[in-house]
């Protein structure tokens, strides 16, 4: 029995006279890593913040672990999430701006930071402000952000950019070991040797509307 973590039901948005998703129906399978692909400006992003809460659709809803995103909760706290450039306060160092964002919720304490920030291969003591920090460690600082507070569901639109090869395959490394733990991943990736790599299934996003590649509106990839 396919057990869904994410439900999406005739989803629509539209921004005055453009129409950014039409019609979008796919179910996301709990404990799995889920592809999505597509051209810049075809719906990938738009899909995911209206999944995280953070934009409200048109019509049509979003249902995360059994609770409709803008009814029954607002931002789902199963969710972390990294889309589009990662966002820090430039004067504070990595470690201060998690603790920072950790407050929020108060979900972890300061030892599960550090954690976290050693988790991507940066040094949770260095003193060098976020500001200073070249793209690649900005993005593995936001991949931190994403997982820091354990969430069940991680949404990640090319959370590879800016990264070396080196940093490449250590995060790939860090999903899948997410994925064994039985976390559900939605990535959107512009390399196609990403998707194929990590993912389970795989959805294309084209002009708003997602391209089915079988029933379920989404193709099955085998990895080892």
């Amino acid at each position: 029995m396919i057990t869904s973590i994410i439900t999406v039901n005739n989803l629509n948005k539209t921004f005055k006279d453009q129409i950014a998703l039409k019609d979008v129906n796919v179910d996301f399978e709990r404990g799995k890593i889920h592809g999505i692909i597509g051209r810049n400006g075809s719906g990938k992003t738009v899909l995911m913040k209206c999944i995280c809460g953070l934009m409200s659709p048109t019509s049509g809803e979003i249902n995360v672990c059994g609770k409709r995103v803008g009814k029954d909760v607002d931002f789902p706290p199963e969710i972390g999430f990294i889309i589009e450039t990662p966002g820090f306060l430039p004067n504070y160092s990595a470690l201060k701006n998690l603790i920072y964002l950790a407050s929020i919720r108060k979900k972890i304490a300061k030892d599960d930071v550090i954690k976290t920030i050693n988790t991507v291969g940066l040094d949770p003591y260095l003193k060098k402000h976020v500001g200073k920090y070249s793209m690649g460690m900005r993005q593995r600082l936001g991949i931190a952000q994403a997982i820091m507070e354990n969430p069940d569901i991680l949404i990640l639109d090319e959370p590879m950019n800016g990264l070396d090869n080196r940093g490449v395959k250590d995060i790939k490394d860090l999903l899948r070991n997410l994925r064994a733990e039985g976390k559900t991943i939605l990535l959107a990736s512009h390399h196609m040797e990403d998707i194929t790599e990590l993912c389970d299934t795989v959805c294309k996003m084209n002009a708003g509307m997602l391209e089915r590649a079988d029933g379920n509106g989404t193709e099955s990839f085998q990895n080892d």
